[in-house]
């Protein structure tokens, strides 16, 4: 009986942990990080690769965006204000917040790093 016991109690053990695991691996986001609903709310960092000031646009090579669950990439973003694409330049080093309005990715928030 207590072989029976300790092989139930095993079993249970090894379901426990598969299912941990699994849950583990579906809180991972397609890169391969895992997804963190509490993940810093510091503004990301970036650099400035080009400037559209008639659509309104920027260009960021950027870190993790944790608010956007985002990995690290360059892309195209909207400006919540237009006035920001004249307080910098190709080629700065900027610190940034964007989130999702209207449908568009957009910096709601840029500061020059000096």
């Amino acid at each position: 009986m207590k072989h029976v016991t300790k092989f139930a109690l095993a079993l249970l053990l090894g379901l426990v942990s598969a299912q941990y695991a699994a849950a583990q691996d579906a809180h991972k986001d397609h890169h391969g990080a895992a997804a963190n609903a509490t993940a810093p709310a510091e503004m990301a960092a970036g650099e400035v690769k080009k400037i559209d000031k008639g659509a309104g646009k920027i260009t960021l090579k950027h870190g993790r965006l944790y608010r956007l669950d985002m990995a690290p990439m360059t892309m195209v973003f909207r400006v919540a204000d237009p006035k920001m694409l004249d307080q910098v330049q190709v080629g700065d080093k900027v610190r940034f917040d964007a989130d999702k309005v209207k449908g568009a990715l957009t910096v709601t928030k840029m500061e020059v790093v000096k």
